[in-house]
């Protein structure tokens, strides 16, 4: 629940006007919460007396606003966001526990539909070669399967299954990627929304990223991969590739032109 300290209080009735659910009162002078809330934050942010707290949360986490550093130069941020590639060969060098932290915060602060907060991130790197071998077993049991329906499924995943067994180095559907990325949320828009963020965060560190649709569809279907992964219950809405790129790219890649209606 929302708490806010009558003492640090001055009454400016900010909290008050942000309140996404109106649930804040000013009442001589001083705010008073009406009842629960869904807890968004914006009454802790935008208060300028500190006097706003939310105990379910770690208030430690909360930084102040520095103008100067908040706004990002458009003419950079747009290049990094022309610049960035889908990385398909990747160097066999691991990813700092630090970064992986910085990439979890990342999609962490990422906004979220009615502040649900549902994202999930699992990293998987040390274990990855357990993975792989989880992904491709369930593959060939599904190969084998004699549903129609199934097969039809599995028509793309068969084609990259035969690959491997032809040859064995041929690591398609990983990329050579050292981390997998799953992400698991209540909504698919929140989790690719903290995807698009984390992919950010990549490329300032260095990184590059791929989105891999196929990978999360095979996972999200197996019960037995989802218990190992710890996310039994829950839906995999996303799932990417990280690491450092084998490839440098000097340009940018053209594009169609936007398809824009101003009114």
């Amino acid at each position: 629940m929302v708490i806010i300290e009558q003492d640090k209080c001055r009454g400016c009735g900010q909290c008050a006007a942000d309140c996404v659910a109106r649930n804040i009162d000013v009442k001589d002078n001083k705010a008073v919460v009406k009842q629960e809330c869904l807890q968004c934050g914006h009454c802790v942010a935008v208060c300028p007396f500190n006097a706003v707290s939310i105990p379910e949360y770690d208030m430690e986490d909360v930084e102040a606003c520095r103008n100067s550093e908040f706004r990002l130069d458009p003419k950079q941020f747009l290049n990094c966001v022309k610049q960035r590639r889908s990385i398909r060969d990747y160097q066999p060098q691991k990813v700092s526990e630090e970064n992986l932290k910085l990439l979890a915060e990342a999609g962490r602060y990422t906004a979220t539909a009615n502040n649900s907060q549902s994202n999930g991130f699992v990293f998987v790197q040390n274990e990855i070669e357990t993975l792989k071998a989880m992904v491709w077993n369930y593959i060939d049991k599904m190969e084998k399967s004699a549903d129609p329906i199934v097969n039809a499924d599995m028509k793309a995943y068969k084609s990259f299954y035969e690959r491997k067994k032809a040859n064995p180095e041929d690591d398609y559907l990983f990329r050579n990627a050292p981390v997998v990325l799953f992400i698991t949320s209540d909504r698919v828009l929140d989790a690719g929304m903290a995807a698009q963020n984390m992919e950010l965060m990549a490329v300032s560190l260095g990184m590059g990223a791929m989105f891999n649709g196929f990978l999360m569809r095979i996972a999200d279907e197996n019960m037995e991969l989802k218990k190992w992964l710890g996310v039994e219950g829950k839906t995999i809405r996303a799932c990417m590739l990280l690491g450092y790129s084998k490839k440098h790219y000097v340009k940018t890649a053209p594009r169609k032109k936007a398809e824009m209606i101003i009114k």
